[in-house]
């Protein structure tokens, strides 16, 4: 018979609430995972499964820094994750390659990396031009203008991380309800009653992980949840021979040899469809960098709603008026999983607030008092 009490109680079974749950459950917690259908909107299906650190932060130096401790972690995180559930996640970590067509481009990629580049920051990266870039990745199209590299930046499978995370969280003890989405929460007195699809939780902390339902969920708990769906759309390649090494925004050969195409952002609301412009446009992207991949025939394609903060950035909060609550938006699943596991989530189980983290809430969308 399932518990209906718990120490936590996280809404959203996706890689930000699944990362926090494991991290949580690893305190030895007692944590549900209450999470929606097969049918609910899962960022994860867009995810393109970067460990991605380049570029980020160049509005708010933190982030940076977050995605870069977090992607120092992978490796350690990858290897836990592998003894406790057997699941290889595939991550590696080669260093990432942002490809740009125009010298334009790789002037405007450049000037952003060297904003963020501070005394002991180890936000390093290299300018290559087309020639080094094909002595890397002789693959690449002479066309290119170059490319800038980071060895901080790598990738993983997004679906193994999210059964990886599922497994481990069920090993320490973990309970995961699915097709229990949350409807309600309700404060009570040093407590929370959680309403889900099929009856009622109660927990003394209670952890907002659901995606675009965070949008009317925080609300429950006296906070904000600014976020708006950004569709994108992915095509898969059939296997191919290896020729890339190195994960880039636009293509990514996984390790079973197919070729994952992507990079866009749409603002067309709840729509998870795909349209022929925008998958030309990724086709001709993808071919442009490298031309290997003018016969490959796409086996899959589909669109997914990722989420989004007004300006790109996450937010973890507690409630003021009803502590113990709190609320976590995040668009990089991947890349801050093993920060979601191993900083975010001791502080969630009660110790200090993370300095890191000190400019990831809702407040800063508030206008400034003159």
């Amino acid at each position: 018979m399932k518990s209906n009490t718990y120490d936590v109680v996280v809404a959203g079974g996706g890689l930000v609430g699944m990362a926090i749950a494991y991290g949580l459950a690893r305190l030895h917690l007692r944590v549900a995972v209450c999470d929606g259908a097969d049918n609910a909107y899962r960022a994860a299906r867009g995810n393109f499964g970067l460990v991605w650190v380049q570029g980020k932060g160049g509005r708010c130096l933190p982030y940076a820094q977050w995605s870069l401790g977090s992607s120092q972690r992978w490796s350690t995180f990858a290897a836990q994750l592998s003894r406790e559930t057997g699941v290889d996640v595939g991550f590696k970590r080669p260093g990432g390659i942002e490809l740009f067509e125009t010298h334009a481009e790789l002037d405007k990629g450049h000037a952003l990396l060297e904003s963020l580049r501070e005394p002991d920051a180890g936000l390093d990266y290299e300018v290559l031009d087309s020639n080094a870039l094909r002595k890397r990745i002789p693959a690449a199209s002479p066309e290119l203008a170059g490319a800038l590299y980071s060895r901080n930046d790598g990738h993983a499978s997004p679906l193994y991380t999210l059964r990886a995370l599922q497994q481990a969280f069920a090993v320490n003890g973990g309970a995961y309800r699915p097709c229990e989405e949350v409807r309600e929460v309700l404060p009570r007195s040093g407590s929370f009653d959680v309403v889900t699809a099929t009856g009622t939780l109660n927990a003394g902390r209670v952890v907002l992980a659901a995606g675009l339902g965070n949008a009317w969920l925080a609300s429950m708990i006296g906070l904000d949840a600014p976020i708006s769906p950004l569709r994108g759309q992915i095509m898969v390649t059939e296997r191919l021979a290896p020729f890339l090494d190195y994960p880039t925004l636009v293509v990514r050969q996984t390790r079973e040899g197919s070729v994952m195409l992507g990079d866009s952002a749409e603002d067309v609301g709840f729509d998870e469809g795909t349209t022929r412009g925008v998958m030309a446009d990724i086709a001709r992207r993808a071919q442009t960098a490298f031309p290997i991949l003018a016969h490959a025939r796409v086996v899959r394609a589909w669109g997914a709603l990722r989420i989004m903060t007004p300006d790109g950035l996450p937010v973890y909060e507690e409630s003021a008026s009803y502590p113990g609550a709190f609320v976590a938006i995040c668009h990089s699943g991947v890349t801050l999983a093993a920060a979601h596991a191993e900083t975010l989530a001791p502080w969630i189980a009660g110790r200090a607030r993370p300095r890191i983290i000190e400019p990831f809430v809702t407040a800063r969308f508030q206008p400034r008092q003159e």
